[in-house]
């Protein structure tokens, strides 16, 4: 091997794949049942069907997970980058690029609970009252053009609970393990004779992370489902659910800190003069759908509300934000008919407002001070009110897409979705404020009073994919798809010019199913052009347009059943890959901090934290008595800092999780090891224009033991 080459090119990955298929193949005789998607299309599908590159976690893979957060599910999936900086339900999730200018959380990814959006109209995705102990599965639609991705060009995430139809997954869960890991999770249904159900469900998930600081977390969650058939051909499905989170956020570290942390395992401060971070919320979630069939004609009207508050301290302001009321409806119909043969359109209007008002920041109330800058916050108790602020956020959207089979192996959808957001705030600010470049609170005579921002969108999402089915086997496809990306609110803040983001996608790939082996392969291609990017300056973020940027990649997932003959039970090994190459094709970098604003032309440059190689492999084994295991390793390489790409970070190898079960009847009793041979390594590590770095570290070592009852 020459030093420094890559392991695996797209070429040598493409051959290895081939041999696979070749000797997949011979001993293949029959396909297998594949895994039915609704997420690409709105309507239910086999995977090998779907024009697009989707990934599925199916319940049997979740089962075997510790599922603190969906990172748990998620990881080794070939184009999402997805980690946790807190190690509870945040998280930071990537899709082929799409969500990198995120500062935390997730954004530009649509996230779905059983159709109902929970990203927000200007793409910001809360995840703290997802039960993710009540997940039956989760689909992953990657690239623009998705016909549920409202503002929204990186795709979609849908997380399927279980249905309340469903009695086999009633259950008690219980779990402890290090790091203050406890876990509780009950679920109870009853059916009447009539066909009528109802689930309650509750959980209960709390850690202390006593490896770090400032980082506990707790969070109580209960549901209740509802089930109805009004009449033969209908089915109305309700939930009314409640959640509590209490989250510490322990900070970022510098590099020094970092090397401490490596050194002993424990991170003892952050890098930042504020120590009290926190994110604290309250959330009612109600959804209610129906389905009711009229001959070829499917009507599926849905109507939620869901209510949040939160208690949010970050660096420089605490947020405390009483109460955002958002309802919403999607009237949504499907219908077959034989336009060139077997076909189906699926058409429907959504209407979404979010309205957050009264919305407050303060100051810190108690804090040390050397001269104006903040040495350290001593607790989170607010001080003086700095910004009132109330925020309207509204989307009106239709979309359409046409299904055809011209024949039983061809496969053509053509749709698109049409979305017109509006964004509205009113603040009124006072005269004192946090200054970044100073560290600390200044007050300059009659700068605050009121000010309204209000931007209109009109965001057009079209795709056409077409799928070819060459045998029983295999299966091409291909799709040209367009998605735009909406600014979010705080971005318009810091740049009120900045215009919403296009996203054009060329995809082709080709997928295999059979009894002893199934694959995924594509390749894409995709221009973005005004995409919206993250500048840190003075632990400040400011965001910019770039001209525009080309992103080229290939995705990788397959597995295989190996010892058929040698072993009882049965055993898979598998495994993902991604290449990534990611670059600005045009970008001027404003740069501030550094006397006037200086411009620095980033063309060429790489996209940062973007790796361009991406592995996992994993290996089940399932035993007649029982016993089953899994094992999982993943590599994230290495990565640019900033977009400068002054200095890159050689991300991390072979980070290995194990789960171990036994069953035997309605008993189950498993043990999850995380990050098995404890590395010390970063999940994130970032580098502003000043030069300073931050680092988030990865857990270290943690096991859990859980026992559950099949009721």
């Amino acid at each position: 091997m020459i030093p420094g080459q890559p392991i695996f090119t797209p070429k040598k990955l493409s051959l290895l794949i081939l041999a696979a298929m070749h000797s997949g193949m011979a001993i293949a005789d029959e396909v297998i049942p594949d895994v039915i998607t609704v997420t690409a299309t709105r309507a239910e599908r086999n995977s090998a069907d779907v024009p697009e590159s989707i990934a599925i976690i199916d319940h049997q893979r979740i089962q075997q997970e510790k599922m603190y957060n969906i990172n748990d599910a998620l990881k080794g999936t070939p184009g999402v980058l997805v980690e946790s900086t807190s190690g509870a339900y945040s998280s930071r999730m990537i899709i082929r690029g799409a969500g990198l200018k995120a500062q935390y959380g997730i954004r530009e990814v649509m996230l779905l609970r059983d159709g109902v959006p929970i990203t927000d109209p200007d793409s910001f995705t809360r995840m703290d009252f997802i039960d993710t102990q009540d997940i039956e599965q989760i689909e992953i639609s990657k690239g623009p053009g998705n016909i549920y991705a409202t503002g929204s060009s990186g795709g979609a995430i849908h997380i399927l609970s279980k249905s309340v139809f469903d009695d086999r997954r009633d259950q008690f869960r219980l779990g402890a393990g290090e790091n203050g890991n406890r876990n509780l999770h009950v679920r109870k249904s009853y059916m009447t004779q009539e066909g009528n159900a109802f689930a309650l469900t509750a959980s209960h998930r709390q850690t202390e992370n006593d490896w770090r600081r400032n980082n506990d977390f707790e969070s109580n969650q209960v549901s209740f489902k509802s089930g109805f058939l009004p009449t033969d051909n209908s089915e109305l499905e309700t939930e009314l659910s409640y959640t509590k989170a209490q989250l510490n956020l322990p900070g970022d570290m510098s590099e020094a800190q970092f090397e401490e942390y490596k050194r002993t395992g424990k991170q003892t401060d952050n890098n930042s003069a504020f120590k009290h971070n926190a994110r604290n919320s309250e959330i009612f979630f109600f959804n209610s759908r129906l389905n009711v069939e009229l001959g070829n004609l499917t009507l599926k009207p849905r109507i939620y509300y869901n209510h949040w508050s939160h208690f949010h301290p970050v660096t420089g302001v605490i947020n405390d934000t009483p109460g955002v009321d958002i309802w919403g409806t999607d009237l949504e119909f499907e219908y077959a008919h034989n336009f060139i043969g077997e076909d189906s359109l699926v058409a429907g209007i959504t209407y979404r407002q979010d309205r957050n008002m009264g919305a407050k920041k303060y100051a810190y109330a108690d804090i040390a001070t050397a001269g104006p800058a903040i040495l350290e916050t001593l607790s989170d108790r607010k001080g003086d009110l700095l910004e009132l602020q109330d925020e309207v956020n509204t989307v009106q959207g239709i979309f359409v897409q046409e299904s055809m089979r011209p024949s039983d192996n061809w496969i053509v959808d053509a749709g698109f979705r049409f979305d017109h957001i509006t964004i509205e705030q009113k603040t009124w600010s006072s005269d004192t404020s946090y200054n970044y470049g100073m560290g600390g609170y200044l007050t300059v005579p009659n700068s605050g009073g009121n000010t309204e921002l209000k931007h209109s969108f009109d965001l057009f999402s079209p795709r056409i994919g077409v799928s070819y089915k060459l045998n029983k086997n295999l299966s091409l496809f291909g799709n040209l798809a367009q998605g735009e990306q909406v600014p979010f609110a705080s971005e318009l803040e810091s740049n009120n010019d900045l215009k919403n983001a296009t996203s054009r996608s060329v995809e082709v790939g080709i997928k295999g199913r059979a009894q002893n082996w199934q694959f995924d392969l594509n390749a894409y291609v995709s221009e973005v052009e005004d995409e919206i990017i993250r500048v840190r300056t003075n632990g400040e973020s400011i965001y910019q347009n770039a001209g525009g940027t080309d992103k080229k990649g290939v995705e990788f997932s397959g597995a295989f059943r190996v010892l058929e003959n040698y072993l009882p039970g049965k055993m898979m090994l598998g495994g993902s890959y991604a290449y990534s190459d990611y670059s600005y094709n045009e970008f001027s970098e404003i740069v501030y901090g550094m006397g006037p604003p200086t411009n620095f032309d980033r063309s060429g440059n790489q996209l940062p934290y973007i790796p361009e190689h991406y592995f996992s492999i994993n290996a089940t084994y399932e035993h007649p008595s029982g016993v089953k295991a899994r094992i999982q390793s993943d590599s994230w390489g290495e990565y640019y800092l900033d977009n400068a790409n002054t200095e890159k970070y050689g991300g991390y190898d072979f980070v290995t999780s194990v789960n171990l079960s036994y069953s035997k009847g309605p008993h189950d009793i498993s043990l999850n090891i995380q990050n098995l041979f404890d590395k010390r390594y970063a999940v994130e590590v970032e580098k502003d224009t000043g030069g300073d770095k931050s680092y988030s570290p990865g857990a270290p070592r943690s096991a859990m033991l859980s026992y559950s009852y099949q009721f």
